[in-house]
């Protein structure tokens, strides 16, 4: 918890108030800066006792400031467990942003889908997670001062922030599926076989990160949801080779989607941000 705190330090020197909400990007997931009034911007290889993000197209920034009189805080670049990272630095962000007094969470990600409504570009609102990893951030000695040993997991999406960001899309004329999340090691793609296998245990997508921040927020009791954005589809019956540049091209023209999306739920939410 030392090591946090002085995180956390180091983060109000700079700046970096109370935040009301805090995002999470994604891949290729950047546009939302773009709207809001930057107070400041950090990089991650100036905090002290953090990670640094090794993934090229994960900038690795903090970027706080303000939407509509709304304190938001931005890490543009999350940490993966194929990246060598351990659990525990991988939820860093959520954890931090816990003792710097976030009110809510809200993820975003790039994912592959495995049911056949689920096209590229789409973006959907995970509603439930299926954990593959081979490790969990709350293996260990428990950290008391953040969350419960044995913390519930029967709803770890927030159904009211989940309602609003229906609605802020229903108002925004976006189309938000909804769908469940598999996440599992990488870094590689998956193969027919287990595609039919994900699809089989009843999950909609599948990515590399995600479901250990949301365990984190959890067991701090910090509201969250998540938000992927499809990148490819990932039909066992007829898959095509799919490079991670093309996933990409992908994530980043849906951005601006997501960015507007986004911005109608923060706009709409009242600055005490008792939802």
């Amino acid at each position: 918890m030392t090591l946090l705190y002085d995180t956390v330090a180091y983060l109000r020197q700079c700046g970096v108030a109370q935040p009301d909400t805090v995002i999470i990007l994604g891949t290729g997931q950047s546009a939302l800066i773009d709207k809001i009034e930057v107070v400041c911007t950090i990089n991650y290889a100036d905090i002290p006792n953090f990670p640094v993000a090794t993934v090229e197209f994960h900038k690795g920034l903090v970027v706080y400031g303000m939407l509509n009189k709304h304190h938001v805080l931005i890490w543009q670049g999350r940490f993966h467990y194929y990246e060598g990272y351990s659990m525990e630095q991988i939820v860093m962000p959520v954890r931090v942003s816990k003792l710097l007094g976030a009110k809510q969470l809200i993820l975003s990600n790039a994912a592959g889908a495995l049911r056949a409504d689920l096209l590229k570009g789409d973006l959907v609102l995970v509603d439930d997670h299926i954990n593959l990893q081979t490790d969990n951030p709350l293996r260990g000695q428990n950290l008391d001062a953040l969350g419960p040993r044995f913390p519930d997991m029967s709803r770890p999406y927030d159904q009211t922030l989940n309602k609003h960001l229906k609605e802020a899309a229903e108002v925004s004329n976006l189309v938000l599926k909804t769908g469940v999340y598999a996440a599992v090691n990488g870094p590689n793609l998956e193969t027919r076989a287990e595609y039919r296998f994900l699809r089989t245990i009843g999950a909609d997508l599948v990515g590399m990160s995600t479901v250990p921040e949301v365990i984190a927020a959890n067991h701090a009791g910090l509201p969250c949801a998540v938000i992927s954005v499809v990148t490819d589809e990932c039909d066992p019956d007829n898959l095509e080779p799919v490079s991670i540049s093309e996933i990409i091209a992908v994530a980043n023209s849906a951005d601006k989607l997501l960015a507007v999306l986004l911005e109608k739920a923060l706009l709409d939410l009242p600055n005490s941000n008792k939802l």
